[in-house]
């Protein structure tokens, strides 16, 4: 059975392609102004690199916060269920999911059969998301692939004490007239985010294994800071950013 999720992000449209239980093909792309030409651009854009035909895929599962715009889906679903069912597919036994998207965070713990025992999100401020790590990024003029890296470099990390994106940005601006060494402010960057997301998590209770997914993922400086605050170890998919849209491909061949 060939099937597909989409996964329609404020920042990025992710979509998976499935044939039963084998991984064909993941891709990510901006999703821009019109996430409906988002989609159908990916969807299109992946089907040709495939050399598939759309009257061949069975099933097509959207989530994320445009998941509603996608009218060629079969079925919608929320990104809490595709996150668990994305973990799962990567580590079978995952107890607990953190997942940091563009404007929004989340976490998930996960039962022993794989359903979701409880989630608690933040979604209504940027602080603590993709969104505020290139926010950031723009005020210290350095690429955002690169901050992981830079954070391990640092000799302490930078004080930054306001969880508002927009006084955040304030603080790293007066930091740098001060001469801090950008390393130092990123690792002060993501300790203010990993500091938002233990207090998220608190609200319920986090289990090993645990697995990290979302764009944020892919941030070195972040993991290592949680795992740090958590005094836990955090596995990251190299599948990560795509973790939704893999999960709702997996629910595609069930409805």
């Amino acid at each position: 059975m060939l099937t597909i999720g989409l996964d329609i992000g404020s920042i990025t449209t992710k979509i998976a392609v499935m044939d039963g239980n084998d991984l064909l093909d993941t891709t990510v792309s901006f999703t821009g102004y019109n996430a409906e030409s988002a989609w159908r651009k990916i969807l299109k854009d992946t089907l040709d690199r495939l050399q598939l035909k759309e009257s061949v895929v069975d099933r097509i599962i959207a989530t994320g916060y445009g998941r509603n715009g996608v009218g060629i889906a079969d079925k919608t679903v929320t990104e809490i269920k595709c996150h668990a069912v994305g973990a799962r597919f990567y580590m079978s036994n995952v107890r607990s999911v953190i997942d940091i998207g563009g404007q929004d965070s989340k976490f998930m713990r996960i039962d022993a059969d794989g359903n979701v025992a409880d989630f608690v999100m933040n979604d209504k401020c940027a602080a603590g998301t993709g969104r505020f790590l290139e926010v950031m990024a723009r005020a210290l003029e350095v690429e955002l692939a690169d901050f992981g890296k830079l954070s391990l470099n640092a000799r302490k990390s930078s004080a930054i004490s306001s969880m508002c994106t927009v006084f955040a940005e304030s603080e790293v601006i007066s930091l740098i007239s001060k001469g801090e060494p950008r390393e130092n402010i990123i690792a002060g960057i993501h300790e203010s985010i990993v500091n938002r997301l233990v207090s998220m998590i608190s609200r319920s209770k986090i289990e090993e294994p645990v697995v990290l997914t979302g764009g944020v993922a892919q941030n070195i400086g972040i993991q290592t800071a949680l795992e740090k605050k958590l005094k836990i170890k955090i596995r990251v998919p190299e599948t990560a950013q795509v973790n939704g849209a893999i999960g709702a491909a997996i629910l595609a061949r069930n409805i």
